[in-house]
This record gives C-alpha cells, sequence and structure tokens, in this order.
C-alpha cells in the first residue's frame, strides 16, 4: 500500500534560493516542451512524445550548465511526464465528451513542486534514527542537505521524494511502500452516512456532526485581503509586480491555504471517528461536479430576448457551501483510512434517498419539509438526514447495529 510523509523544511537562507532557482527551471523546462508540442503539431501535425523530448534532456543540460545542468536529470524527466500526463488527460476528456481543458503555460510563481522518481536518483533521504543524532535530513542535487523537521517516524520503502512550497513554506513529501498494519478489533458496528450542507454528515444512528463551514466563517477577513489587493494592481512592467501587491496577494494566499488545512484537518478527524466506530460504512457516490452546475436559463417565450427567473442566485449559493463542504474530499479520506484499518466503505446509488420513507419504501418529494420526514404513504415520521442516512445504510445491504446482510 502507498503511503504519503508530509514533512516541513528548514532550509537555509542560501537554500532557499536554489529551492526557488530549481522550480524555476523546471518551470521554463516544462514551457519549453509545452512550446516544442504546441510548434510541432501546429506547423507540421506532428505529435511530440515524452520519449522524443526525454531524449533532447541530454543535450540541454550539456548546453546549459549553470541553469539546467545544474538539477536532477530524473527530476527533469517526471517534469516532462508531468506534461505528458496533462496531455493524456486532455485526450481522454475529449474522447469522453468533457470539456477538454488543454495544457497551459506554467508561471514561475505558480509553478510549486519538483518529484525525484526514486530515492538516490539525485536526491537522499537520510533519516535521523540511522544517523543516530535524532536530526533528518534530505540532500538535493544542486541544493544541498537540507534539514527536516520529521515529526513522526516514516515507515516504509521510499518510492518518490516531493519538494512543494506552500506560500513562504516549504514541505517533503515522501511516498513509501508500506505493508498493511494488522487490522484493528472489530467493533460489530455498521452505519450509513448522509452528507449535508446544515450538517456535514448524519450518521443511521441518528447522530449529527456539525458543518465547520472554514470559508463561510472566513469569508470577511477574506473579503478584506482580496478588496486590500484590488487596491495594488500589478506593475506595469511586465511580470514584475510590486511590493504592495506581492504583500496583500501573500496575505491573500495565506488566508486560503488556512481554510484548507481546517477542512483537510476537520475531514481527518471526523473520518477517523467513523473508522475507529464501524467496520462497515455506507456513503453516497455522489456527482458533485453534476450537483454544481448553474441552472440552465429559461426562455421567456413571451417575449424574445428575455429570460424568465430560474433560481441561479439561490443555487449559486447552495453550490458555494457545497464546495465548502468538501464532500470528495472527506469521502477519500475516509475510504484511505478504512482500508488501512482493515474496515470497508461502500458506495450506493445516491438517487431518491432523502425521498424515500425508510419504513415502507415509498418515494415521494412531498415527503421531506426541510429538515422533517413525514411519509405522506404510511405517516412515519424521522429526521431528514437521518431517514437517507439509513436509506443508504439499506441499499448497502447493512443491517443497523451489526454487520451487512
Amino acid at each position: 500500500m502507498r503511503k504519503a510523509f508530509k514533512y516541513r523544511l528548514r532550509p537555509t537562507r542560501p537554500q532557499r534560493r536554489m529551492l526557488e532557482a530549481m522550480l524555476t527551471d523546471h518551470a521554463e523546462l516544462y514551457n519549453a516542451a509545452l512550446e516544442e508540442r504546441r510548434t510541432a503539431w501546429s506547423k507540421a501535425g506532428v505529435s511530440i512524445t515524452y520519449t522524443q523530448q526525454s531524449a533532447q534532456l541530454k543535450h540541454i543540460r550539456r548546453d546549459d550548465t549553470e541553469g539546467q545542468g545544474r538539477w536532477s536529470f530524473s527530476s527533469q524527466q517526471a517534469t516532462l511526464r508531468r506534461l505528458n500526463r496533462a496531455f493524456e488527460n486532455f485526450f481522454r476528456r475529449v474522447r469522453q465528451g468533457q470539456t477538454p481543458g488543454f495544457p497551459r503555460f506554467r508561471s514561475r510563481h505558480r509553478f510549486d513542486s519538483v518529484t525525484w522518481p526514486s530515492d538516490g536518483d539525485g536526491c537522499k533521504w537520510i533519516d535521523g534514527d540511522t544517523k543516530n543524532d535524532g536530526v533528518s535530513r534530505v540532500r538535493l542535487q544542486g541544493v544541498g542537505t537540507v534539514r527536516v523537521h520529521r515529526h513522526r517516524p516514516t515507515a516504509g520503502r521510499i518510492k518518490t521524494l516531493t519538494v512543494k512550497r506552500e506560500g513562504p513554506k516549504w514541505y517533503l513529501v515522501l511516498s513509501v511502500e508500506t505493508a498493511l498494519p494488522d487490522e484493528v478489533e472489530k467493533t460489530t458496528q455498521a452505519t450509513g452516512v448522509d452528507m449535508g450542507v446544515t450538517h456535514f454528515a448524519t450518521t443511521a444512528q441518528g447522530e449529527h456532526v456539525t458543518n465547520n463551514r472554514a470559508l463561510e466563517n472566513s469569508e470577511e477577513k477574506l473579503a478584506s485581503a482580496q478588496r486590500a489587493l484590488a487596491r495594488y494592481p500589478r506593475s506595469r512592467k511586465g511580470d514584475d509586480r510590486s511590493s504592495r501587491h506581492r504583500q496583500a496577494a501573500r496575505k491573500v494566499a495565506k488566508l486560503h491555504r488556512k481554510v484548507a488545512d481546517t477542512r483537510r484537518d476537520y475531514a481527518h478527524k471526523t473520518a477517523l471517528e467513523l473508522v475507529r466506530r464501524f467496520d462497515v460504512i455506507a456513503v453516497e457516490k455522489l456527482s458533485i461536479q453534476n450537483m454544481t452546475k448553474a441552472p440552465a436559463p429559461k426562455p421567456d417565450p413571451g417575449n424574445p430576448g428575455q429570460y424568465l427567473p430560474n433560481g441561479a442566485a439561490n443555487k449559486a449559493v447552495l453550490n458555494k457551501r457545497i464546495v465548502d463542504a468538501a464532500w470528495g474530499q472527506f469521502i477519500a479520506i475516509l475510504t484511505a483510512k478504512a482500508e488501512w484499518a482493515g474496515r470497508e466503505v461502500r458506495t450506493v446509488d445516491p438517487r431518491n434517498t432523502s425521498r424515500t420513507c425508510f419504513e415502507c419504501k415509498h418515494v415521494d418529494a412531498a415527503s421531506r419539509d426541510g429538515e422533517k420526514f413525514e411519509c405522506t404513504a404510511c405517516g412515519h415520521t424521522d429526521h431528514a438526514d437521518v431517514n437517507a442516512a439509513k436509506n443508504i445504510a439499506y441499499r448497502a445491504g447493512l443491517v443497523l447495529g451489526g454487520h451487512g446482510i
């Protein structure tokens, strides 16, 4: 099983400058490879492959020893593979009839990570326990040996290393191959979980998990910071930005990182609590992309060129709350934690789970009124989210209070 360990890097000031230069050079390599592909196709109708571009690296490094030649050959290959994956995803979306999104050039300010495909090839992880000094380090070609704040031990065989820049901070991500631990003790309990915006999650046992509303709680600070950013536009001298603009942009980015960290931390804690309590957890297989689509306009048949109200404003508010809840992130974290603990997550069809009576299975949208559910057929009453969670568990073949049928 693959597992990731993320550690804070503690580079010196010269090392920080070299890390910045490394990202800049990798961004230039990425953009040059993209330009080559675009030009070859537009001028001659020829598709350039990763293999062809990788074969050019030897000559590029030889002719630019003070630039591209400073960095690891394998990390540059990984950057070219990154571009190749972007093209593969583009063509996949074209085949599937989705909005394709052609690969774009990357600014040096938005190219924030470099990956090494294997430990020992242009990089070396030095565990503090192995050196018996308690200080972990990572040796990076062209940068030097950088100290690592290893807040928890690493377990498993290291497969890839990635250096990431998040604002002013630098991180090291180790992807390791490790065996699954022994399964934790069974609880003989199962549940269904209904995701929502009023309550973040509701279990079939009737328990509600509060929605932490990470973005909503930071909206005032974000709005103030974004107004300040708007007052200080970019400098007119190309890509250079004024000092006030950079300062305002850093503040906005810091607030967004805090929102993302808060949301992710809450998802981890909620998922861990569920995994500790239940052997089997049923969730809906949600298509969040479809759920957050803007409503289609409604032409007014009596007035050509005019449109009828379609509830777009209310839908925009709901979409924002759905995105803030980050259901997809939570379910991914829940699935990973369940697999690690030897638990099981089952997904079910979400259609009509909130409109179906758990007792008589009658389906009627009129049965739900806000958070209250009262079946129009049998009169069964329950909290709407709890009723939906019970239906989710039933569709997954679970018996409440025990394992699946």
